[in-house]
């Protein structure tokens, strides 16, 4: 008798274990349910406007009623070790930051930047709903693009928000299609070019448009050219060390600017092509008399961050190319891109620290073990360049930074700019001391970019760091055949600045006219 006893005692601790183990799987279950839920998400994820921004979107506010719920494009597919893997690990991360971030102190403007959506959207759940690539009412822009994904897929390694970032939270300023025009531009109408009679600053009107351009006079000089080995974060190709001398030129006040660019879009614009070898060979002519303009760019270049006098970006080398030649012939001087050793020289503006303005690179940096336990110093950089930690992850007006000794502004950080010498790693191995304006290497596939960009950590803003284009990687996703020779389609931190070599009717004995 004792042992029936003791045997329904075990059925009985038995019973009740599975009655609280099943009632812990459905809590359980119903917990996992609930939180992938809308409701749930947004309980954490306190953006200011990212409900109501996704309630404008096509996967909220479309004519087939459907519905696409936060979990479907911020986790993968449903089943498997990968979603619950990214469920639990997203779960973890938005727990703590809910519990120790100041939502006041979030940069809100990044979250809705391609670089940020791409960490957070998965692109196998954007095919798990829409199979159909070609859906009724395609253009047959879209079918060429989508033709182009489906026959590259894996080359390209692309996601579907790459061209559709609007796709799951509306942005005003986001366009998928291609600009038919430039803005129209308002303001006085210039009738002549600026007389230059002194080398000094002047500002460069542009006949039959309202554009003007606001040129720096930068004196000649001899200075050293590239990085110690002592510099941090110094890379093999920016040395070896050398003397060099440059003439004195004019060169822009910032990169050119929106209203500047539109005023060559808006005079030129045309479905012609002519080669970059022509425009190229040409700048050695003075007897070019016409440029074709751009062809329209797919959307707005500008990113939806603001035109005006924000820096023109996104256009190609041979687009930068053809706004000097348009510009020499519209004011009848010489105006052409940098050489790249006069772009040094006018970044470092007669200074030979790593920055035109006092501070160690290590400290302004996140790179490094340290960075783990102490945040990098802004006091000292912030004022200077629009880079990584104060950009908002987009260009800046010129107005944001205090210009450098010679009075140029954006020189470092904001976008890169491109300088007209081909790139070479050995290049400063093959150049002598003492050289008078060097130009570079006369062949590479790759031309030389310099000054980093908004979104570069401080330790690439050096005023000896080099970069070049990468010309094939920068037209992934453009899908047209052959690629636009006009636009660059994945990258947005590039642009450009003019130099105005020094008309024949200034002296050169003029005072200042060398000064370094």
């Amino acid at each position: 008798m004792r042992r029936q006893k003791n045997t329904g005692k075990y059925w009985i601790a038995a019973l009740a274990g599975l009655a609280g183990g099943v009632c812990l799987m459905v809590a359980f279950n119903t917990f996992w349910v609930r939180s992938s839920s809308n409701e749930s998400c947004m309980s954490c994820h306190v953006h200011p406007e990212s409900e109501a921004s996704w309630k404008q979107s096509m996967h909220y506010n479309n004519g087939s009623g459907t519905v696409t719920d936060c979990a479907a494009c911020h986790l993968p597919p449903k089943g498997g070790l990968a979603y619950t893997g990214a469920k639990i690990r997203m779960g973890l991360k938005d727990l703590c930051s809910y519990i120790v971030k100041d939502t006041d102190h979030i940069d809100w403007d990044s979250k809705g930047e391609l670089a940020y959506a791409q960490k957070i959207v998965y692109n196998e759940s954007c095919k798990r709903c829409h199979v159909s690539l070609y859906p009724e009412g395609i253009s047959d822009e879209g079918v060429t693009a989508h033709l182009y994904y489906d026959e590259n897929e894996e080359k390209l390694g692309l996601q579907c928000i790459s061209c559709h970032l609007d796709a799951g939270h509306y942005n005003p300023n986001y366009s998928h299609s291609a600009m038919k025009s430039a803005p129209v531009l308002s303001g006085e109408i210039f009738t002549a070019p600026a007389e230059v009679t002194e080398f000094s600053n002047f500002t460069e009107t542009v006949p039959g448009t309202s554009s003007s351009i606001s040129m720096v006079a930068v004196p000649g000089g001899r200075f050293t050219m590239g990085s110690p080995d002592s510099e941090p974060f110094r890379r093999p190709d920016e040395g070896p060390c050398r003397e060099v001398e440059v003439s004195s030129f004019f060169m822009g006040e910032t990169e050119v600017t929106w209203d500047q660019f539109w005023a060559f879009y808006s005079e030129t614009m045309s479905e012609g092509r002519t080669p970059p070898s022509v425009i190229y060979a040409n700048n050695n002519r003075p007897d070019v008399d016409a440029v074709s303009g751009p062809t329209p760019p797919f959307g707005f270049p500008d990113q939806g961050w603001g035109m005006g006098s924000r820096p023109a970006i996104t256009m190609t080398h041979y687009a930068a190319e053809t706004f000097c030649q348009w510009l020499s012939i519209k004011t009848g001087k010489k105006y052409r891109l940098p050489t790249e050793a006069e772009w040094e020289y006018a970044a470092r503006g007669g200074t030979s620290s790593p920055y035109f303005f006092e501070g160690n690179p290590k400290k302004f940096s996140e790179k490094g073990f340290m960075r783990n336990v102490f945040k990098p110093d802004t006091a000292g950089i912030a004022s200077y360049i629009v880079y990584k930690l104060n950009s908002s992850s987009r260009t800046q007006e010129p107005s944001a930074v205090r210009a450098n000794p010679f009075g140029l502004r954006n020189m470092l950080g904001n976008v890169m700019e491109y300088c007209s010498d081909r790139y070479s790693e050995n290049a400063y191995s093959a150049l002598e001391n003492g050289a008078l304006n060097p130009t570079g290497p006369s062949e590479g596939e790759e031309f030389v970019v310099r000054g980093g960009c908004f979104s570069s950590d401080a330790s690439e803003l050096r005023c000896a760091a080099r970069g070049h284009t990468e010309h094939d990687d920068w037209l992934r996703t453009d899908p047209q055949n052959p690629k636009s020779i006009w636009w660059y389609s994945d990258i947005v931190g590039i642009g450009f600045r003019v130099v105005c070599e020094i008309p024949d009717s200034i002296d050169e004995n003029t005072e200042n006219y060398n000064q370094y």
